[in-house]
């Protein structure tokens, strides 16, 4: 038996030695250091081991030829290593940062994220609505962020010292004509669509990507919901008017559909304000986005429209009768986009959006009415090469089609213009280290209008200085044509054009985010014209020029007081500019100096309710004293607004909600309207220019009717 266990070892022994393979190495990142505890195996086997203290590793495995092995470990990317088993000896092996992880930098200069999908998210969508100042507009909630200026007869979105119409708004990467209900002086106005159907927002207040154009300040980015989780109806019912909506879904497919009637006929009787309304305030409006999945990729379909109606006499100086103004409006907007994933990484995109928008106007005797047409075409390619290369490209073009008929008892006027911009892009994101990122774009646009063609680079860069804190910088060259009340009267002239510089320092840890942002604006070419207003008899052209320039600080915190969550924000402004009919270089009247803002939400679990408050101030704006001499040359005292919110859950799905914008009753002044001609002592009478009510009082219930029996519009509020 011996003789015969000695033989069978001596014949065999090649087998079990020989049929063994070691497969051994080192594991380091890219600094050398060894990675302790990664993970190496041969694929489809169970053949492997761990690295140890020193990053090295050792095991023996059986299979032979040809072989994958895998090297992975937590926030570097796997590595796959294929060649004949003999030969994987002594490998020294180096892993790659991740670059999708959540510690990566990301280029915040310039751009505020409201999103779920975001990694460092300055506000939730949940904010959006919940502010107490924003009175459910997206606008309005955006004016708490710094870069912004609280013009409050205006309601527009008015960025670093630029105008409300250099900032753009954009659903679903398409560009969006007229954003805003039409209103009239000293009546802010609101936007069109209802945030329910939005799930993230970007604000950019400068240095924007490439891929938006036609925006001198700022671009706002609004995208739909991919895919509601459930079917649902809300109910509203408001001290205002009324709306409902309804979600209904499929197995690949799914529809949204939201309607609302506003009408202030009821408000307007019980809390009158500072005007003589003949026909109050009175909108009706619907939306609808539909959804689809086409194999890998993603139809949208989104429809809205609204009409509106009112008329008024407003109290003017020079009038002892006023100034009778009435406006009935009709506008329809939609948008189709299609995004799909190809293979090898490539992602496409192509989608387009139609506006119709007709005005009817009526200023004392005269009749204005005008009918717009535009429409955005655009198609984009995206290439992702590796997780540190990505390129975007694309072209698009905008059309607008603009006609107004202009009558009065003493003339009569037939004004318009056809204008076309036809755009490409490219942008590549380049990211060389978790800590180290960089984004290199360029625009060209030609204007057929002008006969004009402007090229647009851009860039950022961003270094991640620390575990939760990183530093960004943008620079960027932006065109935007002039406005319809230029372009009705004239096409002999040119792009009007900014350069932005801007810094930022981010910090963001434990559900805190504090921002600090510098940034510096020049503008060229911005349109002048001779008249107080623009007309026929102006003089247009572009020798405007003017520079912005300032400081953004903004802190938010829901960790540090239970139940509370607040954001602080505030900006400096320095600004001057020449541009319209101004005679020199002076502040705008609509950019303040300082502007603060404070918001807090404070959820009560034994009132089942969120108490919200926000405060705004800004410092004066620069008037016009008619009886000192200079321009723009005196401010108004400060603007101040205290808006409170309590929203009451008299049970999971249905909620009692009352706020109230300006609670303490501050006597605002917008500014000042001076008499044509001075009396006899030569002195120009004025008036203060005030908002036409105080406070505004808000009363609602809302019901919510879904599968799960727990969502709410706590979100829409």
């Amino acid at each position: 038996m011996k003789i015969f266990t000695i033989t069978f070892f001596t014949l065999f022994s090649p087998f079990f030695f020989f049929g063994q393979n070691t497969v051994s190495g080192t594991v380091t990142d890219n600094k050398g250091i060894p990675i302790i505890g990664a993970n190496v195996y041969l694929d489809g086997t169970y053949d492997g081991t761990s690295t140890t203290d020193n990053g090295t590793f050792t095991f023996e495995t059986s299979e032979t030829g040809t072989q994958t092995l895998t090297i992975s470990y937590v926030s570097f990317e796997t590595r796959l290593i294929i060649k004949e088993v003999s030969e994987m000896k002594k490998l020294t092996i180096v892993l790659r940062e991740d670059v999708n992880s959540l510690e990566t930098v990301t280029i915040a200069a310039g751009s505020f994220s409201a999103g779920d999908n975001s990694k460092i998210s300055v506000l939730k969508p949940l904010d959006i609505v919940t502010t107490a100042s924003a009175l459910g507009d997206f606008v309005g909630a955006l004016q708490t962020l710094p870069g912004t200026t609280t013009v409050a007869e205006d309601g527009r979105l008015f960025v670093r010292g630029g105008d409300a119409d250099e900032t753009q708004i954009f659903i679903d990467g398409i560009r969006v004509f007229t954003p805003y209900t039409p209103s009239t002086n000293n009546i802010p106005t609101r936007g069109r669509y209802s945030p329910f159907l939005f799930d993230g927002i970007t604000f950019s207040t400068g240095g924007y990507s490439a891929e938006y154009g036609q925006a001198l300040s700022s671009v706002l980015l609004l995208n739909t919901i991919n895919e509601p989780d459930q079917e649902k109806t809300d109910i509203g019912i408001m001290s205002v008017g009324g709306s409902l909506g309804h979600t209904k879904k499929w197995e690949k497919s799914s529809l949204s559909l939201n309607t609302s009637y506003i009408n202030l006929a009821p408000y307007n009787a019980i809390f009158p304000d500072r005007n003589e309304w003949h026909t109050p305030f009175e909108t009706a409006s619907g939306e609808a986005v539909f959804r689809q999945k086409i194999g890998d990729g993603l139809l949208k379909v989104y429809g809205a429209f609204d009409t509106s109606n009112f008329s008024l006499t407003q109290e003017d100086i020079n009038q002892a009768e006023g100034v009778t103004f009435s406006l009935k409006n009709q506008n329809f907007y939609t948008n189709a986009s299609f995004s799909e994933m190809l293979e090898k990484d490539w992602t496409i995109f192509v989608g387009g959006s139609y506006t119709y928008g007709r005005t009817k106007i009526g200023i004392d005797e005269a009749t204005i009415k005008d009918v717009e047409n535009s429409a955005h075409l655009k198609f984009k390619l995206k290439k992702r090469f590796s997780n540190y290369f990505k390129l975007n490209f694309g072209a698009e073009q905008f059309l607008t089609d603009f006609n107004e008929n202009y009558n009065e008892p003493s003339f009569q006027a037939e004004l318009g213009f056809n204008n076309a911009i036809s755009a490409t892009f490219a942008e590549a994101d380049i990211i060389f280290s978790r800590k180290l990122a960089l984004k290199l774009g360029v625009r060209g646009e030609y204007s057929e209008l002008f006969s004009e063609f402007t090229i647009s680079p851009r860039a950022s860069f961003a270094y991640k200085t620390g575990k939760n804190s990183q530093l960004s910088l943008a620079y960027g060259d932006f065109y935007q044509q002039p406005n319809r009340e230029v372009l009705k009267f004239t096409n002999s002239l040119k792009a009007q054009n900014t350069q932005h510089y801007i810094m930022n320092y981010q910090y963001a840890a434990n559900n805190r985010i504090f921002r600090a942002e510098v940034y510096s604006k020049q503008y060229n070419n911005l349109v002048t014209y001779s008249e107080a207003l623009p007309n026929e008899a102006s003089i247009f052209s572009n020798d405007g020029n003017g520079y912005a320039q300032g400081l953004d600080l903004f802190w938010r915190d829901n960790k540090s007081i239970k139940n509370v969550d607040y954001w602080l924000s505030y900006s400096y402004l320095d600004t001057e500019r020449k541009y319209k009919n101004y005679p020199t270089e002076a502040t705008p009247s609509f950019a303040s100096t300082h502007n603060f803002s404070a918001v807090a939400k404070y959820w009560i679990d034994d009132w089942k309710s969120q108490v919200g408050f926000s405060y705004q101030y800004g410092s004066g704006r620069t008037y016009t004293d008619a009886n000192e001499p200079g321009f723009l040359q005196k401010k108004t005292r400060g603007y101040n607004n205290v808006s409170l919110n309590w929203a009451y859950l008299l049970s999971q799905q249905k909620i009692l909600y009352f706020s109230i914008n300006n609670a303490f009753a501050f006597n605002n002044i917008n500014g000042y309207q001076y008499a044509n001609t001075p009396d006899v002592n030569g002195n120009f009478a004025r008036r203060a220019l005030q908002p036409a009510a105080d406070q505004f009082f808000f009363v609602g219930f809302f019901w919510t009717i879904s599968d799960d029996g727990k969502d709410n519009q706590l979100h829409n509020l």
